[in-house]
């Protein structure tokens, strides 16, 4: 299915016109987030990343500097969804039936979205609305779209997600899931694409989600206060420069932005043909039936992380270090039966992964 397409300029926009992002490749620390996001933007299907940790840790700052950091997306111009101009999954049911008819379809290029979600949304914002009046008088199916619409093959981000209703968290992980946004009211109803990298935070001093909706989100990292006072200070001169001189900042790290951009890309192309050892998926499985890991989310999730991983890292295999390298974010949070007990550091998991993949104990010293 090719579209008739009409490549039009008016989203392209100039960096100078464009507030200045935070570049990713300058945050220093928290290596683990990093790597989750990363690993989420190579492989949606991973299913999202949960982050917890302590205040002022630059959560935000980290996931809208992804956002800017990816390369820019080719959009149906005068698609609400953000529909893609080959690829039937993500488009919107309009833009079948435009292509259908063999319409010229104007396509233009587009940065990803990165969408906010308030903590006081309601399901309307959320998930669009239906005008039963208009679709009544007139006959037609009269969309309001959404928060999940505008996020479409982008980055959505809640932040104190422990917070929200859960109601409105299984919605999220519903779509993020199947990747469509189905709406009805008085018997009318229109989906359309949804497919996002969810990205939730939260304080666990405020609260943890309910088990059963943190076991939905693929990975989850912990993030931590920086305690070493050189590596304090570097963050705070380097926060402090940019602030001063945004364009020059972003000038020192122009060359780093635009290698890892080519290595996200690269990895997305390359990630079909990563393959994974029978072997080493047994053992996967092992790991996860000796922790005692409620379904199978965990071992899908393992697979597809660790084939992520590979292929960022320009490999054709999955490896064992691969594998040791995001097991923990794949698996900490589904360990956790009692909304009461706390979530793994990580230690049980890799105890595990070393006695199943018959690795040594770290060195202690």
């Amino acid at each position: 299915m090719s579209p008739t397409a009409v490549t039009t300029d008016t989203a392209k926009t100039s960096q100078t016109s464009r507030r200045a992002v935070f570049p990713f490749t300058a945050i220093v620390g928290q290596e683990e987030m990093k790597l989750a996001l990363l690993l989420n933007v190579i492989d949606p299907k991973i299913g999202g990343v949960m982050i917890m940790g302590d205040r002022g840790t630059g959560k935000s700052t980290t996931i809208r500097a992804l956002a800017d950091l990816l390369p820019e997306i080719e959009v149906i111009a005068d698609d609400p969804f953000n529909s893609h101009p080959s690829d039937p999954e993500l488009m919107s049911d309009g833009v079948r039936e435009r292509m259908s008819l063999s319409e010229a379809i104007p396509v233009t290029r587009r940065k990803v979205q990165m969408i906010d979600l308030p903590l006081g949304a309601t399901e309307d914002r959320v998930c669009g609305t239906i005008d039963i009046e208009k679709a009544l008088a007139e006959g037609v199916k009269a969309f309001e779209p959404g928060l999940l619409a505008k996020a479409n093959r982008g980055i959505l981000y809640v932040d104190e997600v422990n917070l929200l209703d859960d109601h409105l968290v299984d919605v999220l992980l519903d779509s993020a899931a199947s990747g469509w946004n189905t709406v009805e009211r008085e018997g009318i109803s229109i989906r359309h694409p949804a497919r996002f990298v969810l990205v939730g935070s939260g304080n666990p001093e405020e609260g943890e989600l309910r088990p059963q909706l943190l076991d939905r989100f693929g990975m989850h990292a912990e993030i931590r206060t920086v305690k070493e006072p050189s590596l304090r200070v570097k963050i705070v001169e380097q926060r402090t420069a940019f602030d001063q001189n945004p364009p020059e900042f972003l000038g020192e790290y122009q060359l780093s932005q635009e290698e890892l951009q080519r290595r996200i890309v690269e990895a997305q192309e390359r990630l079909s043909g990563i393959n994974i050892d029978y072997d080493l998926r047994v053992k996967i499985s092992q790991v996860c039936s000796e922790l005692d890991v409620d379904g199978l989310r965990g071992d899908i999730v393992t697979n597809r992380a660790a084939k992520a991983l590979a292929a960022f890292e320009g490999a054709t295999e999955v490896t064992v270090d691969h594998i040791g390298r995001v097991i923990t974010l794949c698996l900490r949070h589904r360990l956790r039966k009692d909304p009461l007990e706390s979530i793994d550091s990580g230690n049980k998991v890799q105890k595990v992964f070393r006695q199943v993949f018959g690795l040594p104990e770290p060195d202690q010293n």
